[in-house]
């Protein structure tokens, strides 16, 4: 019987478009003359194979069907698999086939790079029951059957596998091809397409080289596209792909089909470690070890006439989120030639067209019965999945075939826009828009923008494929970009891009294509990675000899500046001034949503009004680290700074700290003010004093000089006061018991600066103790100032766990505070004994090396520092219920490290203004895994 989805799709392509509920038809679904012409057209359709392995038979990593069946695994089947198989249940047109599953990858790579013989029998097998499904042959008359082989990862990994298209024909079967559709041009172009494909995938000979001689072709019969290449011509095309295969390898390539099948599955297998697929998981952090399926289907061909078309849907635009179709189309085309750039593609949609001022008519108008069939399947499947889809489909002579459906890559915007619309249709749930957004997303989002109020030349335009502002020089050879972008942004143009560039894109700041629409590999590429694309800027030339791009009758040469703006298509000369995106209306609804899942509280560092603005836009709970130090960097609050550090006499420094006084009171007041009752954290004075002071002989004249002291004597004070391993020497809690007076002028800033506003939530931080003797010293500077200064005005003292002995006494000094702030920095570097600046030397080797999986200093190292902060947690709240527990190093802001620092209970996190954001979201993710760690 079937279901009432798949009854509702039959009655759609009957000619009743409407709810099945509603349909003439409605009464209808238990007729049994109905359900026998249903069940037939879902034969036609979606070819769905009958069970033909008998329960004696082992079990191979062979996935044999797309099955009918709501319940497929990705895992096995690969995304591209899993994707055909769910439409198959719903009745949809695919084409008939079968995938050999990620296992079989595996047993691949097992078998040392070996395809084992038990699954060749399976796929031989299959090619059988294909030929029954079709009618067709392979490899022979009267109609040959060809064949799409593509690979599939669980993830999806657009372009950086291979895929071949046609495979089955050889000089034999092109002739029988031609005879059979009674268009030998057709089968000769079909022809001309698998040699180039099967070329340079399977035996590696540069696909340009065959480019070329396309190229040629048209330009001697005066053509501008392939399809108006003749018999002749294709013939011509042939002898000369054939000279290039033999001048390359001295050989030919199979006539023998089923070696071309058996060499392109092993192909498939291998470029799961090919460079570009490599380089695209390391990008993205996907697992190594699935490996790849592979995808056999019966071909559909796009390039039967004007009645065949092929194209890229998505049920939504990728790069805003609007709920509109977006997508592209080709005429008498096959999907590579889509998605390679190499061609302007047409709209799909009226809209679509008008948006970018395109002449050529879109799907909507020129196919209006294929647009709306596919419209309906379209968002069928958005509704199945509940996620936005990425579509490819062909049309051969008037009929519509689905070749595959994923979830579509998009822009931050578009993803942020997605998942909120879909949380209020009904879709999904708050939580699960949550886990949709990466953090990279978030970030992005933060970008900025062109600044309007500047005078720009505009070029040219393109497609505005990936949105974002960009400038850098112009680099237009990919193996250029790595030694470059080392020190320059750099803005890679290229004719059009390909899967193999992918290294060049991840380290260019944006990417600019002259050929190509917006569903081609550069846009789909680069819309993932977050960086501004145009594509299909024609206007632009680019000069491989002479070293420069020629836009109109302006020449740049490469390494000059351009900006490009991939949200309106602008490619704009030289470098240009830029804004911070103003959070839209979704961002904000999202972030309300991060806000009721998370459970930590977030807070940010900050120890300037600019700071706690931006903090405060983003909807912290407060400042977690006040950094007292960082406010005396203007020229003027540094002088009076190191004229206090200069004085060794003690009456002259407290006069010195009189003045710092009044500046410290300044700052502290306004940032109370701008919190309006928030609490701040503020870190008493931290760095070693040498720090702040000038060690080039110029700078210590100068400063004598400003000073009005003898150079002798600050020349000497800068010497007594340095250190030979400062990280570990005179500073943090060490500075109060040598110089209390230095702690207690800052408390006494800190309660005046309290009494002068209206709101104040003040906590007083120690920082780098080790004893709570030290803890104790320190707690009676500061409640001897608070008595004679504001004795009613109220505060919280905390510590900094920052030193191994801090983490191991937690259960002694707890009791004398009220809060723990673990400054992972410090933590990591004295646990591990790597200096932060200086680790960066070696870290590398050692994650090379598999010796470290990550740099400790961005990810949390749990079980060495991590064991120590979990440690500090249990016995700090065991001397101390009440102990609130905070993170203020730079792990605060890694959504890793925040995902433990959720499973151990911590309160708070703070970290940067503009981490405040990905932190946010990093716990509300990490909520998950509450229950179970804890």
């Amino acid at each position: 019987m079937l279901n009432k989805k798949q009854i509702k799709n039959w009655l759609y392509r009957f000619g009743y478009d409407t709810d099945y509920a509603n349909s003439p038809l409605s009464k209808a679904i238990c007729d049994e003359q109905f359900l026998g012409e249903a069940k037939s057209r879902t034969a036609e359709y979606s070819a769905v194979f009958e069970e033909h392995r008998q329960a004696s038979t082992p079990k191979l990593p062979l996935e044999i069907e797309f099955r009918k069946r709501a319940h497929a695994d990705r895992s096995l089947l690969g995304n591209k698999g899993y994707g055909l198989a769910q439409m198959s249940y719903l009745g949809f047109p695919i084409p008939p086939g079968f995938t050999i599953t990620t296992d079989g990858c595996r047993n691949y790579y097992d078998q040392g790079q070996t395809l084992a013989e038990t699954i060749w029998d399976q796929v031989v097998a299959e090619i059988k029951l294909l030929e029954k499904a079709t009618g067709k042959q392979f490899g022979s008359a009267p109609f040959p059957l060809l064949l799409s082989v593509r690979s599939g990862a669980k993830t999806s990994m657009p372009g950086m596998m291979d895929t071949l298209l046609n495979l089955g024909l050889n000089d034999e079967t092109t002739e029988l091809l031609g005879h059979a559709t009674q268009d030998a041009r057709f089968a000769y172009d079909s022809y001309r397409r698998f040699i180039e494909m099967y070329s340079s995938i399977i035996m590696g000979i540069d696909h340009h080289l065959f480019v070329e001689v396309v190229e040629e072709m048209k330009a001697a019969e005066n053509v501008h596209h392939e399809a108006g290449l003749g018999l002749g011509a294709l013939h011509a095309v042939i002898d000369r792909y054939k000279k290039i295969v033999w001048a390359h390898t001295g050989t030919t390539y199979p006539q023998d089909v089923f070696e071309q099948l058996r060499k392109a599955i092993v192909a498939i297998f291998a470029s799961w470690n090919g460079p570009r697929a490599v380089t695209y998981r390391t990008l993205n952090h996907i697992n190594d070890q699935a490996g790849t399926a592979v995808t056999i289907q019966s071909m559909v061909f796009g390039n039967r006439g004007t009645d065949s078309l092929t194209g890229v849907l998505f049920t939504r635009n990728p790069s805003t989120g609007e709920p509109t179709l977006f997508g592209e189309y080709l005429i008498n085309a096959q999907g590579e030639e889509l998605v390679s750039g190499l061609v302007t593609p047409r709209q799909i949609t009226r809209q679509g067209r008008q948006a970018i001022q395109d002449k050529q008519a879109s799907l909507e108008e020129a196919y209006p019965v294929v647009f709306n069939e596919l419209r309906h399947l379209a968002m069928e499947l958005e509704s199945h999945f509940k996620e936005m889809q990425d579509i490819e489909y062909t049309v051969e002579q008037g009929k519509l075939w689905l070749l595959q459906t994923r979830n579509g890559k998009r822009s931050a915007k578009a993803a942020v826009k997605i998942a909120v619309d879909m949380v209020c249709e009904g879709k999904i749930d708050a939580e699960e828009a949550v886990q949709r957004i990466d953090y990279n997303q978030i970030e992005q989002l933060l970008h900025a923008t062109l600044d309007a109020h500047q005078s720009i030349e505009i070029l040219t335009h393109g497609l505005p494929a990936a949105p974002g502002v960009a400038s850098g020089v112009i680099v237009c050879a990919p193996e250029e970009v790595a030694a470059l972008s080392k020190t320059e942004n750099v803005i890679l143009v290229r004719g059009e891009t390909s899967p193999d560039d992918i290294g060049s894109m991840a380290k260019a700041a944006g990417i600019l294509t002259t050929k190509g629409g917006m569903t081609a590999h550069a846009a789909v590429v680069a819309r993932g990675m977050g960086k501004p694309c145009i594509c299909g800027a024609r206007g632009i030339t680019i000069d491989m000899e002479n070293r420069l791009l020629l836009i109109g009758q302006t020449k740049l040469p490469m390494g000059s500046y351009v900006t490009i703006d991939g949200t309106t298509g602008a490619v704009i000369k030289g470098k240009v001034a830029t804004v911070q995106q103003k959070p839209f209306p979704e961002f904000v609804t999202f972030m309300g949503l991060v806000d009721q899942l998370k459970r930590m509280e977030v807070r940010a560092n900050a120890e300037t009004v600019q700071d706690a603005t931006v903090a405060l836009s983003f909807g912290i709970a407060g400042i977690g680290l006040c950094r007292t130090e960082h406010m005396f960097f203007n020229v003027d609050d540094m002088r009076l700074f190191r004229k206090m550090i200069l004085m060794s006499d003690a009456t002259a420094r407290l006069n010195s700290l009189r003045e710092l006084l009044v500046v410290q009171k300044r700052d502290f007041k306004a940032l109370f003010q701008t919190l309006h009752g928030l609490p701040i954290t503020v870190r008493l004075l931290d760095p070693p004093l040498h720090e702040f002071l000038p060690h080039h002989p110029k700078e210590i004249a100068e400063l004598a000089l400003q000073l009005g002291c003898p150079l002798d004597e600050v020349a000497g004070r800068i010497e007594e006061l340095d250190e030979v391993n400062p990280m570990l020497g005179h500073r943090g809690a060490r500075l109060a018991i040598t110089f209390p007076e230095m702690y207690a002028m800052q408390v006494q800033a800190l309660f005046e600066a309290a009494l002068e506003v209206e709101q104040v939530a003040l906590e007083i931080m120690l920082p780098l103790v080790f004893d709570a003797k030290e803890v104790i010293f320190i707690k009676n500077i500061i409640e001897t100032v608070h008595q004679k200064t504001a004795p009613h005005i109220p505060y919280k003292v905390g510590v900094m766990i920052e030193l191994p002995r801090a983490a191991l006494q937690a259960a002694t000094i707890a009791p004398l505070v009220d809060f723990f702030s673990i400054g992972t920095n410090d933590l990591t570097q004295t646990t591990l004994g790597i200096s932060r600046d200086d680790g960066a030397k070696f870290l590398d080797s050692y994650q090379q090396k598999g010796l470290l999986q990550d740099d400790p200093f961005v990810t949390l190292d749990r079980e060495g520092v991590g064991a120590l902060i979990h440690m500090a947690v249990v016995e700090g709240r065991s001397a101390n219920p009440n102990l609130k527990i905070g993170i203020c190093g730079e792990h605060g802001g890694d959504p890793r490290s925040i995902e433990f620092f959720e499973s151990i209970g911590i309160d708070y996190i703070s970290c940067s203004p503009y981490r405040v954001a990905i932190a946010k979201l990093a716990a509300a993710k990490a909520m998950r895994f509450t229950d179970v760690r804890r």
